[in-house]
């Protein structure tokens, strides 16, 4: 049964708190990560913890950006030149200064949480920019900014030894709102590991590939845009 028929009701909007709430509940576990682990694996990604928590903060500060110009780019990127410091890394267009170390980089975090909070909460809702799992108006943002904190400081947590238990509101309005159709009746950070490729669920094997859709919802709970993309 999927969430959407679970509760039989349209599920709740992410908002700009949401997305505060979730940042700061990262950067206060992640200020508490040993200054020698930043350079482990990052769970099961090919990044090490300091590049993926700058893909995190990049992640923030796009989609801050995108919600930015008076027309808003629909099919792609606001042109920021992207670039990877390895072959494998990420690519990203905000970089943290080395010299400042980690709490450097948890701050850079930080900021860009706080742009996108703020761009979210003054943007008016009928806006719609672009990203590859669907055109988003600003709870889409909203909400795909929660799904990679959560996610990604779960992959943060593991690398460098900590715990990490986000509040099960956050995982289940994200849930409603970017994966409708995952199973319900399960813990909701749970189901969201699950959703996302890292965990499996009792009867369902571990996602190779999964998508996210954030296209925006009509009043009855139903995307607006075409299917979106697949991620891996």
């Amino acid at each position: 049964m999927s969430r959407t028929a679970e509760t039989g009701s349209v599920s709740s909007p992410v908002t700009a708190d949401d997305v505060d709430l979730a940042v700061r509940l990262a950067v206060e576990v992640l200020r508490g990560a040993p200054a020698q682990g930043w350079g482990a694996r990052a769970g099961s990604l090919e990044w090490d913890c300091w590049e993926t928590a700058e893909h995190l903060a990049n992640d923030l500060f796009y989609y801050a950006v995108q919600l930015g110009p008076q027309s808003p780019p629909l099919d792609t990127h606001v042109p920021f030149a992207l670039q990877r410091k390895r072959p494998d890394a990420p690519m990203v267009f905000v970089f943290a200064e080395r010299a400042a170390g980690p709490a450097g980089l948890v701050q850079v975090l930080e900021a860009c949480g706080a742009l996108l909070v703020s761009m979210v909460r003054t943007t008016p809702p009928h806006v719609r920019a672009h990203h590859a799992a669907g055109v988003a108006d600003p709870e889409g943002f909203a909400a795909l900014a929660l799904q990679e904190t959560l996610v990604h400081t779960h992959d943060l947590a593991e690398g460098l030894g900590l715990d990490w238990d986000p509040p099960a509101a956050l995982c289940s309005r994200l849930l409603g709102r970017l994966f409708p159709q995952a199973p319900g009746g399960a813990d909701p950070w749970r189901t969201l590991l699950w959703a996302t490729g890292r965990a499996e669920l009792p009867g369902r094997p571990r996602l190779t590939a999964w998508r996210s859709d954030s296209t925006p919802r009509s009043a009855a709970g139903k995307p607006e845009g075409p299917e979106p993309t697949a991620r891996r």
